[in-house]
């Protein structure tokens, strides 16, 4: 048997490096999300950006899953 360690170490980076995007991602979101309360609480306009890109944080990430699922399956 012969372990091809250039294969192998090219899938870990790959996988390491989604998943630190993936985590940072979702953690834009929960901040966003933060920010908007803080935001609606002053009254300013700046709640509508931050659900807003808080809410686009969240469909990347939900995209990134269902492609993840889609190779997977396919």
């Amino acid at each position: 048997m012969k372990i091809d360690w250039v294969a192998l170490g090219t899938v870990f980076g790959v996988s390491l490096v989604v998943t630190v995007a993936l985590v940072g991602l979702f953690t834009l979101g929960i901040v966003g999300l933060s920010k908007q309360e803080a935001a609606s609480a002053q009254g300013g306009g700046a709640a509508s950006l931050a659900r807003t890109g808080a809410y686009a944080c969240f469909a990347l990430c939900a995209g990134a899953v269902a492609y993840g699922i889609y190779l997977i399956v396919a």
